[in-house]
Parts: structure tokens; sequence; C-alpha cells
């Protein structure tokens, strides 16, 4: 970023005006564009042959890019990134769209269904596809029973102090019996009540590793894989909300095979909820473009994000959106950030 702010700083002011004329046409009409275009933009009047040889140092300095010898101009990455960091206007959010956005989520409902409208709302008002990363249930565990569904499956019904009950599917070690699964669950309960998830890894390895001769070898490997099962995938993959991916599809027809690609990749969803929770390493919207993160990099897409907090300002999880590089920053950002602030309102109001 420093270095980027010192390329701006050493432009002159018609290279600067050059170069955001260009990226601004370009996020709003997805088209190159031209220096007689520029002509009749620019705020003083210069000649178009002026405007291209300030276009090819543009060029030449990585900022811009001509798909075709004479079709004018699109910001590279690198340019996008630049525009974003130093040059990019941030609207306020129109009355309208958060009155929209608040009737669209309403007020009732358990988490998991206010959580779902967020993502319609936020996918509605900005006709991209939304994300929402869910917060963990750090509730204090009241009890846990394991359940066989098939000789590679089993269930992990976990209830919780405050009356949330949540049931896991995960694949236990091979030989598993009714009785080595009652004798885990006896283990874990009369261990683990009262304590939340977050702590269960760290106390599940002390107590085996001093009781391993008390504890059946079966039952052994079903606690230590269930615990890795709750800290680990099994959470990731439970916790990201995808919703309106219709608006991706129909962005570009010319780039359908890259939005399948990039959907291939959603479905997997545990890169983007592990790319999602690097949110967590500072507070407001972060944008990532095309090939600054591997889920994306072959997609030329890019996530507009921002965690959201709990009453205790702590981050709990993350709201997004996810579109063509060339969106419309200034005024997504807005939006992204006005929703993140609302869930966070919204969960915190419901302890």
């Amino acid at each position: 970023m420093a270095e980027q702010k010192s390329i701006l700083n050493d432009m002159n002011d018609r290279s600067r005006e050059v170069f955001r004329r260009v990226v601004e046409g370009y996020l709003d009409s997805g088209e190159p564009v031209g220096s007689r275009t520029l002509t009749r933009l620019m705020s003083e009047k210069v000649s178009a042959a002026t405007i291209r040889n300030v276009m090819q140092d543009l060029e030449y300095m990585g900022l811009l890019d001509s798909p075709h010898v004479s079709a004018g101009r699109i910001p590279t990455q690198r340019g996008l990134r630049m525009f974003v960091d130093g040059l990019l206007e941030v609207s306020d959010l129109d009355a309208n769209e958060r009155q929209k956005i608040d009737a669209t989520v309403g007020n009732g409902g358990d988490p998991s269904t206010l959580l779902d409208r967020i993502g319609s709302a936020l996918s509605l008002a900005t006709q991209g596809a939304s994300l929402v990363l869910a917060p963990k249930h750090e509730a204090p565990i009241k009890h846990i029973e394991f359940v066989a569904l098939g000789h590679d499956r089993a269930l992990v019904v976990l209830v919780f102090g405050d009356g949330h009950v949540e049931n896991r599917i995960f694949t236990p070690p091979p030989g598993q019996t009714p009785s080595s699964m009652r004798e885990a669950a006896n283990f874990l309960n009369a261990l683990l009540e009262g304590k939340t998830l977050s702590e269960v890894k760290s106390v599940v390895a002390r107590e085996i590793e001093a009781r391993r001769q008390q504890i059946d070898g079966l039952a052994r490997a079903l606690v230590e894989s269930g615990a890795a099962i709750w800290e680990g995938e099994g959470g990731l993959h439970d916790r990201l909300i995808v919703r309106g991916r219709s608006n991706l599809i129909g962005a570009d027809e010319a780039d359908l095979d890259r939005i399948r690609e990039l959907f291939d990749d959603l479905e997997r969803k545990r890169d983007i909820a592990e790319f999602l929770e690097l949110t967590e390493d500072g507070e407001g919207v972060r944008i990532f473009i095309g090939s600054e993160n591997k889920l994306f990099s072959l997609s030329g897409s890019s996530l507009v994000v921002s965690p959201y907090m709990n009453a205790d300002r702590k981050i709990i999880g993350a709201v997004g959106v996810i579109g063509p590089t060339r969106l419309n920053y200034g005024r997504i950002v807005p939006i992204v950030d006005y929703t993140a602030q609302l869930v966070g309102r919204m969960l915190s109001d419901r302890r």
C-alpha cells in the first residue's frame, strides 16, 4: 500500500485524473475507455494525442492494459488495487436502500433464520452473490451424545445450556460399537458440562492423557475424532451461507466457465470460510481483488467483506458480497458496512 501511495503522489494532476476516469469508466460500463471519450470528460481541455501519451505511461507503470491495439484501456488488477486504496470515493448509504435492507431482514426468527434473511437482503441490494459467515455457538455444553448412522458415519448431538441443539455428522474411527459410543458420551458428559466448544479440545487432550488406562481404546479414538471435528472442518462447513448465485451467472455470459469454476469452489466451502475468517484481523470493510486470494484467482472476481461484532465488541462472523472485479465499490462498501453493523446489533439484542 505504501508503494501505491508513493506512485499516486508522484503522478501529476493530469495523469491522476486520466487514471481515475479510466477506472471509473471501466467500473461503470465494463468496457475499455478510449482517449476520445476522455477528451469530453477531463476537467481541462486536452487533446486525444496527449491523453494517449498519458495512458501509455500508465500502461508502462502496470496500472492500465489495452485488451486490443486500438480499443482504449482498462485497469489492471494492480491499477484497481491502487484506485480502491487511494482514489475510491465511498458514498453514504442511500436511505431507500437502508429501508429495503431493514424491511427484508425483519426482526423475528432465530439467529439461523435471521442470517439467511441477511444473505438474501444483501444479495438483493447489491445484485451480487452474498456470503454470510455465521458465528460459532459459544454457550456452555449441557449434554453430548453419539449416534451411529452407518459403518463410516456418525452423528454427534450437542445440547447447550441455553437450549440450543446442534447435530453434526462426521466420520468416526473404524470399529465403533454402540457400547464404545455410550462410553465416549459418558466420558465427555462427566468431563465437559459447563464448558464451551472452544474449551473442548485442550481439556479432552489433557484428560485422555491422564486417564489413558481407564478409557477403552475405541472410545478414546471416538472422543479424539469427535472433538477434532467440532473444532475443525465441521464448524467451518456448517457456518457459511451463500445467496444470489444467479446474479453472478447473469453478470457476464462470456465468463460463464470461470464463474462456474468459482461456484465449484464455493460448494466446497472450506476455502471461502477460511478466507472470510481473515476479516478477524481487523475491523471495517476490506476489499480483495482477483488473484489476491487463491479462491478467486481464476474467476476474476472480487470480495467486499466486513466482520460483525457482538455486544462485547468481539468479532464473531462476517458478511460479504462477491462479484466481478468491476464492482461499483463506492456503492457496495457502505451497503456491506451497514449490513455488518445491523447483524451485530440484532444478534446482540437476542442475548
